[in-house]
């Protein structure tokens, strides 16, 4: 029985590192078709589109059983799970990256445990003891989360391979010659804005998604909606900038491999297990593991993409890791000594009774 218990304890632990590692494949195959240059909205249509059509079966057959009625209330509480989830958090996130750096909008990501916490204090999702260990050590983590956000933002350092510019970088670099200082800054302070948008709405998407697993606690045929609604808000946005039809034409392997892989596995797979990992270990867990995103594409970005990896990643890296462990102690030990006080109301409560019992069969 401890073993099996041990095991229940550890699944949300390993669907988080497993689902981190199939989103930083995620985020090395969607930055090579963006610097083929793929539109932005058509990728975020295709792969909600792909994630709904890949779920939905599987959400039908599945949770038919112990699926409740979907009412209006829990559609419109889906619908905006896409908004703030899907379609324009992705789109968010791809401006930012497109007008600052993939490094820079990494960093973003890595702030959205600590605004998930934040967020999820006047919902009384949260907690924080300031007095106890596990308080101290929750607030210790959020902040050394961020020591090594602003890390990985301001410190770049030395090279630590030798390795040679690939051409996505060159024809970066030779664009960013030919704009103006004033129009690099204004395209950089737009990017700012995106992300911190784009972060914003992460983070309330795991508070949402809490709320909605209470409600509606079907992972497959929630997530299967939300892509589909988050596909149709996509769709309406692009058609709305762009009249060409002819960005709707993937082109070669790799757009179409990206475009299934992101749709079934991280828009679909993905957000299945995050969403069950907010119903079981609530929302600032799930978020905590964001940073591992960065550097597990970090990791695999060297040998596979040929990208340089800077002493700045590295150092920043080892603080996000540290303060995540942190805040993962003390957020496990507070559950664990909530279990435990738990266990003795209901030991004291079952005493109580035995001893009522006990006087009402003497009394006469």
């Amino acid at each position: 029985m401890a073993v099996l218990k041990n095991c229940e304890e550890w699944k949300p632990f390993m669907a988080m590192i497993t689902i981190d590692f199939a989103f930083s494949i995620v985020n090395i195959l969607l930055k090579k078709v963006l610097d083929e240059g793929i539109n932005h909205l058509v990728l975020i249509t295709y792969r909600l589109l792909i994630s709904a059509v890949f779920l939905g079966p599987i959400g039908y057959f599945r949770e038919r059983g112990s699926r409740p009625k979907l009412t209006f209330r829990i559609l419109c509480y889906l619908f905006l799970s896409a908004i703030v989830g899907a379609s324009l958090t992705q789109y968010s996130f791809l401006i930012g990256i497109q007008y600052t750096s993939a490094s820079f909008a990494c960093a973003f990501i890595n702030m959205v445990p600590v605004v998930t916490f934040i967020m999820a204090l006047p919902f009384k999702m949260e907690t924080v003891h300031i007095k106890s260990n596990t308080g101290k050590a929750k607030v210790l983590g959020a902040l050394v989360c961020v020591s090594g956000a602003m890390v990985l933002t301001l410190y770049r350092g030395a090279p630590l391979f030798n390795n040679s510019p690939s051409q996505a970088v060159t024809r970066a670099m030779d664009h960013s010659l030919k704009l103006s200082l004033s129009k690099r800054a204004e395209r950089w302070t737009l990017g700012c804005i995106a992300l911190l948008v784009g972060t914003l709405l992460w983070s309330a998407w795991f508070i949402l998604q809490s709320h909605i697993g209470r409600r509606y606690p079907c992972q497959c045929s929630s997530t299967a909606i939300m892509s589909f609604f988050g596909a149709i808000q996509s769709a309406i946005l692009c058609l709305s900038t762009e009249r060409s039809l002819s960005i709707w034409v993937l082109k070669g392997k790799t757009e179409i491999i990206t475009v299934l892989y992101a749709g079934m596995i991280g828009s679909g797979l993905c957000n299945v297990g995050m969403a069950w990992c907010v119903q079981k270990r609530g929302p600032v867990f799930t978020a905590a593991f964001s940073p591992l995103v960065q550097i597990m594409a970090a990791i695999l970005d060297v040998p596979i993409l040929h990208e340089e990896l800077y002493l700045g990643s590295v150092l920043g890296s080892i603080f996000v890791m540290i303060g995540l462990y942190i805040l993962l102690w003390g957020k496990n030990k507070e559950m664990k000594n909530h279990a435990t006080r738990v266990a003795q109301e209901a030991e004291e409560t079952k005493e109580q009774e035995v001893v009522t019992v006990s006087c009402d069969s003497r009394c006469p």
